[in-house]
């Protein structure tokens, strides 16, 4: 990728830590395709600092043409859930955070080839979207194997801090669906401590997964691994 290429994909704004990687190992011919050819018709327009100093509040219906309830998946990954659910539930829009571009690639190629119209990929930090989102303008979110951070003193760079969980409160529609889904059980125990005083209510904590759910990669690599699901449910309250 060009220089110009990279710096289109670095939305992280000065003002904000970020961790984790942005690029990977180098990307497949079919892979630049799919950043070159589709991302700009599939990417929400100012949500990050460059394209939006000043942190106007977006419009969503503007994103997806209509007032349908918006999703958003924080981390997508390789892109499993986030076109399953799309191609499940067409009546939704699902907008798509993930920062690293190797992931982005496969998300859309996932969408060319299922062919759901119904997402928006902001390739990026899920922060700088819910800044910018009106509040009480989601109706559910999903955090779906997320990075552990293991160690100890990297803990609260984890989703599941308030840095993170606040604004997504404040962007929630009072009884709108949180669901994270990870194998770490240290993972576990911060989301249910951490979750609820942000303002929202536990559901469940159970090790079946929803109905509407499919394994994704990374879901697959923790079974092989012999590590356990934990599947859990939250909803914003009143």
């Amino acid at each position: 990728m060009s220089d110009d290429q990279k710096s289109a994909f670095d939305p992280n704004p000065p003002r904000r830590n970020f961790y984790g990687r942005r690029h990977g190992k180098t990307l497949r011919q079919s892979q630049k395709g799919y950043l070159s050819e589709d991302l700009g018709d599939l990417r929400p327009r100012g949500i990050t600092v460059q394209d939006n100093p000043d942190r106007k509040p977006i419009n969503p219906a503007d994103i997806f043409g209509d007032d349908r309830p918006v999703w958003m998946e924080v981390g997508f990954g390789g892109g499993e859930h986030m076109v399953h659910m799309a191609h499940r539930y067409p009546e939704i829009g699902i907008i798509g955070c993930e920062p690293f571009i190797n992931g982005v690639a496969m998300l859309l190629g996932k969408i060319r080839a299922a062919g759901v119209q119904n997402v928006s990929v902001h390739p990026g930090d899920a922060r700088d979207l819910m800044d910018v989102l009106p509040e009480a303008s989601l109706s559910r979110a999903f955090l779906m194997y997320p990075d552990p951070w293991p160690k100890a003193r990297h803990h609260r760079r984890r989703f599941v801090t308030p840095e993170h969980l606040l604004p997504l409160a404040r962007v929630m529609k009072p009884g709108g669906e949180f669901r994270v889904a990870t194998d770490i059980p240290d993972y576990v125990r911060q989301t249910l401590e951490e979750v609820p005083p942000a303002g929202f209510d536990l559901i469940s904590e159970t090790g079946m997964p929803w109905d509407d759910w499919i394994s994704t990669r990374y879901e697959q690599k923790a079974l092989r691994e012999g590590r356990v699901p934990h599947y859990v449910t939250f909803r914003r309250k009143a």
